[in-house]
C-alpha cells in the first residue's frame, strides 16, 4: 500500500498552520485563505550538520555585547525607520501593493552606495527595463551588478562567487527552488526560498533586502507568512493617486518600530519630506469653515495634519462619512457633540476628511476633529492661527495627552499663534515664546471659547 502524503493547510494572510482545512482561518479569522501545502519528506535533508559544527550553549554572561555595525543607506528617511541605517547581517522585508515604489526605493538606495558590491536580482523586470528605471532615477556605477534570474540555486551560486555586500531580490514571490513541488509564489515556495536566503544572510554577514507584493485578493503568499523569519519588515503605504508615501517599521529587532518615513513620488523616483508638516499644510484655505488643525506624535516625530469637515441639513438618514479619521471614532465625537456640546449634528450629513491621505489612529486629534465638524454647522471659520491638541472623553470632558510639549513647539515653528489645550495636564507646560495657550475643560466651554473669539 502506497504511503498517503502528508499535508498542511497554511493561512495566506497570517501563516496559522492547521492539519485540517477550514473555510475561516481560526487565528486571523481570513476566509478561504488556508491552503494545502504538500510535505515531501524526500526532499528534507537528511542528518543535518556534523556534530562538531552544531552551535554549543553559552552562558549569557559571555555572550558578545559589542554594537551591531550599521550601513547608511544614503537616504535619510529611510535610515530613520531602519534606527540609524541596515544592520550588517539582517534581512530586511519591503512589503507594499504593486507600483507604490518599493522597487524604486531601493534601486535610489544602490545609486546612493557608490562603496558598495551590490547583487541586484531582479526575477520581475528583465536587464533592459530595470536599465531604462535606472536611467530615469539617474542610478549608475560600476559597484551595481544585475542578475535576472529566478532560480534560488543559481541566486545562491552567484551570491557565493561575487560576495556583495548588499543584496536586494526582487520580488520573492518570483523566486522558486527545484526541490519544493509547487508553483512560485506559493506559500511553500516564498516560505522555503525565505528560510534558505535568511541562513545565507546570517552565516556571511551580508545585508539583504527582499521585495514582497500584497494584494487585496489574497492570491499570492504575501509578507504576513515571512513576518516572524525577517529581522526587519517594512511597510510602503499611500494611495497610487497620490504623490504622497509612508514607509513603516512593522517589525524591527534592530531598533524602534514607531518611527515613519515620508517620500514624495515624482519623474525622478523618491524625494525625502524632511518637514512633513509644512507639506501636509500647503495650500490651506484661509478664513474657510471647517478646518482645524491637529498635531499627533508618529514614532518620535509631531506632525501636523489639516482635519477638514463639512456638515450639511440631511432630509434622509444622517450619512457620516470620513477619510484619514475612524469611522466609528467620528460617529463616537459627532454623538459627543450633539449631546454635550449642544449642536444638534445628527439630522446632517457629516463628512471628514485628513489632508495629504494621513490617517489619524491617535486620540489627540479629536478635538481639532470635533472643532472643524462644530465650525462647519455654525459656518464660522476657526482662523488659520490656531490649533488644537486634545482627547474627547464620552462625557465631554477633554484630556490630556502624551508629548504635550513637544506638539506644542512643532505648532509654534509653524507660525501658530493660537493652541486649544485641556485644562488639566500631565507634564509641566513649557509655553513657546509668541503662542498663547487656550485651557478648555470641555467639547462645550471649546466650541463656545474658540467660535465666540472668531
Amino acid at each position: 500500500m502506497a504511503k498517503r502524503e502528508k499535508t498542511v493547510y497554511c493561512c495566506r494572510e497570517c501563516g496559522y498552520e492547521t492539519a485540517n482545512w477550514a473555510g475561516k482561518c481560526p487565528s486571523c479569522g481570513a476566509w478561504n485563505s488556508l491552503a494545502e501545502i504538500k510535505l515531501d519528506s524526500a526532499s528534507a535533508p537528511k542528518g543535518g550538520r556534523d556534530r562538531l559544527e552544531r552551535p554549543k550553549p553559552r552562558k549569557i554572561t559571555e555572550l558578545d555585547m559589542s554594537e551591531e555595525i550599521r550601513l547608511s543607506t544614503g537616504i535619510s528617511e529611510l535610515d530613520r525607520v531602519l534606527g540609524g541605517g541596515a544592520v550588517v547581517g539582517s534581512l530586511v522585508l519591503v512589503g507594499g501593493a504593486p507600483g507604490i515604489g518599493k522597487s524604486t526605493l531601493l534601486l535610489q538606495m544602490c545609486g546612493n552606495l557608490p562603496k558598495r558590491k551590490i547583487l541586484y536580482v531582479t526575477g520581475e523586470e528583465s536587464e533592459r527595463q530595470l536599465k531604462l528605471r535606472a536611467v530615469r532615477l539617474g542610478v549608475e556605477g560600476e559597484n551595481i551588478l544585475v542578475l535576472p534570474e529566478t532560480d534560488l540555486d543559481a541566486i545562491i551560486d552567484s551570491i557565493n562567487v561575487q560576495e556583495p555586500e548588499l543584496v536586494i531580490i526582487d520580488s520573492i514571490q518570483t523566486i522558486s527552488g527545484d526541490d519544493i513541488a509547487s508553483a512560485p509564489g506559493s506559500i511553500s515556495q516564498v516560505r522555503e526560498c525565505t528560510m534558505r536566503i535568511m541562513r545565507l544572510t546570517k552565516e556571511k554577514g551580508l545585508t539583504v533586502f527582499i521585495v514582497g507584493h500584497v494584494t487585496k485578493e489574497g492570491s499570492i503568499a504575501g509578507p504576513k507568512v515571512l513576518e516572524h523569519m525577517v529581522d526587519c519588515v517594512l511597510y510602503f503605504e499611500g494611495e497610487r493617486n497620490t504623490s504622497f508615501r509612508i514607509l513603516r517599521a512593522a517589525k524591527n529587532r534592530f531598533g524602534s518600530t514607531n518611527e515613519i518615513g515620508v517620500f514624495e513620488m515624482d519623474d525622478a523616483g523618491l524625494k525625502c519630506v524632511d518637514n512633513p508638516s509644512e507639506m501636509l499644510l500647503s495650500g490651506r484655505p484661509e478664513n474657510a469653515p471647517g478646518t482645524c488643525v491637529a498635531c499627533v506624535i508618529e514614532g518620535s516625530r509631531p506632525l501636523l495634519a489639516e482635519v477638514q469637515a463639512l456638515v450639511t441639513p440631511s432630509n434622509y438618514n444622517a450619512s457620516r462619512r470620513s477619510n484619514g479619521v475612524d469611522y466609528n471614532r467620528a460617529a463616537m465625537l459627532l454623538a459627543v457633540i450633539e449631546k454635550r456640546g449642544g449642536l444638534p449634528v445628527s439630522s446632517c450629513d457629516a463628512y471628514i476628511n485628513v489632508i495629504g491621505g494621513l490617517n489619524l489612529d491617535e486620540p489627540a486629534a479629536d478635538l481639532a476633529t470635533a472643532l472643524a465638524i462644530a465650525s462647519s454647522y455654525i459656518d464660522r471659520p476657526l482662523g488659520t492661527d490656531l490649533a488644537a491638541i486634545g482627547e474627547i472623553g464620552l462625557s465631554g470632558e477633554i484630556r490630556s495627552v502624551s508629548m504635550i510639549n513637544q506638539r506644542l513647539t512643532e505648532i509654534s515653528r509653524l507660525g501658530f499663534r493660537r493652541c486649544v489645550i485641556p485644562a488639566h495636564v500631565r507634564d509641566e507646560i513649557k509655553k513657546p515664546e509668541g503662542l498663547e495657550l487656550i485651557p478648555v475643560k470641555n467639547i462645550r466651554e471649546a466650541i463656545l471659547t474658540v467660535l465666540k473669539a472668531n
